[in-house]
């Protein structure tokens, strides 16, 4: 059986660069709210954030890589994302892409 009440944290699939903004955003199963969402950083808590379901990273530096994942309240109870790597890449490079 697939479980309906599982949570997926999403992160662009983009490159990231130092410098750069990215959010992270907790989702559930058909887009369903996610209630007292919180974020997890290397199994660390960081707290809620913008309504419990998006964390806004910005100005990236290295110290940002690590494994995310985020939790919340579903109608079942309380629901754990699978953690997901960010990897903050170099420096950005004036000009480049």
């Amino acid at each position: 059986s697939c479980p309906t009440e599982r949570l997926v944290l999403q992160v662009p699939a983009r490159a990231l660069l130092e410098g750069d903004t990215v959010t992270l955003r907790c989702r559930r199963w058909q887009n369903k709210s996610v209630n007292r969402g919180r974020f997890y950083k290397d199994e660390k808590d960081l707290g809620e954030f913008l309504r419990g379901t998006e964390l806004s990273l910005s100005h990236l530096r290295l110290r940002n890589n690590g494994r995310y994942r985020c939790s919340g309240s579903v109608r079942s109870g309380t629901s754990l994302s699978a953690p997901v790597t960010v990897t903050v890449h170099g420096e950005r490079l004036n000009g480049s892409n």
